[in-house]
């Protein structure tokens, strides 16, 4: 590494007092008393170097990233993936550091986990981590329900079959007020009763408020991870309300490098429910490619399936790569898994 001074000096002895480093430049506030002493006067100004890297090579400036719901089965795998590249990480989630035999297969936390912070704040609740957005290269959100609370109650006998039933394939439900027109900061308020979740209010709207939060903090990058297709007995408004985050996030917050990130089913061996679902999902994708695509309809049923951990690694590739925005499917998350394994081993 070069330096490059601005002006010429002769230091015998030098107090470096502050340390600043941006845009590729070193700030000194230095305070000599050696330096250009006068009359016994000691004078104190700045000096400023700029980097020039070797040629032909770039400086590679580590990243910070918050990821939302980093405690969970992918975002554990997002935040692992940018701790081996060096990266400055945070999760957010309810809870701060995950029960670990809950995501992995010991209850003990691994090596990696050390490097990341745990933080504690509420998705619907955008003032509890806005203060984590700030100096953010970029932001994700890896959160969401699979099942709205209906089926819980159904099985507890606290609702009726019918009205659950009624309620879980309804065409649309309640979300929060318009993500999109609150103040700055400004919770979101679930408009069912007693507060329940939603597909609306955590598939679309908890997206489209902290997309909106990154913005107002000027975060260049942010990542939603979506999904590629519905599941069968899932209600197709888990999907239809993650499509409508991306659409509402793609013409109304154009500041943003969005990337939306569709994974197919997610599986590995420390969830062993996961793996017959997988073998499942590999069968029926070879099927599905026997008959031309005939099958595609049934959604994850004939999707070929993913390894937690090669969604995690495309995320965190996609995030360095300035050139990835927009729709992210099955064969471009092999392919930036790939690109970055590959690049882990250079």
């Amino acid at each position: 590494m070069q330096f490059r001074g601005i002006g010429h000096l002769k230091i015998s002895r030098v107090s470096v007092r502050s340390l600043s480093s941006q845009n590729n430049t070193i700030s000194l506030n230095i305070n000599s008393e050696e330096l250009l002493k006068l009359r016994g006067t000691t004078y104190q100004f700045s000096y400023t170097f700029k980097l020039f890297p070797p040629a032909g090579r770039e400086m590679a400036a580590a990243k910070r990233i918050v990821v939302a719901g980093g405690s969970g089965f992918l975002g554990s795998r997002i935040c692992k993936s940018a701790v081996a590249r060096g990266w400055e990480v945070v999760s957010l989630s309810r809870h701060g550091e995950p029960a670990w035999d809950t995501i992995t297969s010991s209850p003990q936390p691994p090596q990696w986990a050390k490097s990341v912070e745990w933080a504690k704040a509420d998705i619907l609740k955008p003032a509890t981590y806005k203060p984590f957005l700030k100096y953010t290269s970029a932001v994700v959100h890896s959160m969401g329900i699979l099942l709205e609370a209906d089926y819980k109650g159904i099985l507890q006998g606290r609702e009726s079959i019918v009205s659950g039933l009624r309620k879980i394939f309804a065409p649309s439900r309640p979300g929060s007020q318009n993500p999109l027109q609150r103040k700055e900061g400004e919770e979101l308020l679930s408009g069912e009763s007693g507060g329940q979740l939603t597909y609306e209010l955590m598939n679309r709207d908890s997206v489209v408020a902290l997309a909106q939060e990154a913005s107002y903090e000027h975060v260049p990058t942010f990542v939603f991870i979506s999904a590629a297709a519905g599941a069968p007995m899932v209600p197709e408004r888990y999907l239809t309300t993650k499509r409508d985050a991306e659409a509402l996030i793609s013409s109304n917050l154009s500041d943003l490098r969005s990337i939306f990130m569709r994974p197919t089913f997610m599986y590995d061996s420390s969830r062993k429910l996961t793996l017959p679902i997988a073998l499942g999902g590999i069968v029926g994708s070879e099927v599905n490619g026997l008959l031309g695509g005939r099958l595609s309809s049934l959604g994850m049923m004939t999707a070929k399936p993913l390894n937690v951990n090669i969604v995690g690694e495309a995320v965190v590739e996609a995030i360095g790569d300035d050139d990835v925005q927009g729709v992210v499917g099955l064969k471009k998350i092999e392919t930036l898994a790939t690109k970055g394994w590959r690049r882990s081993m250079l």
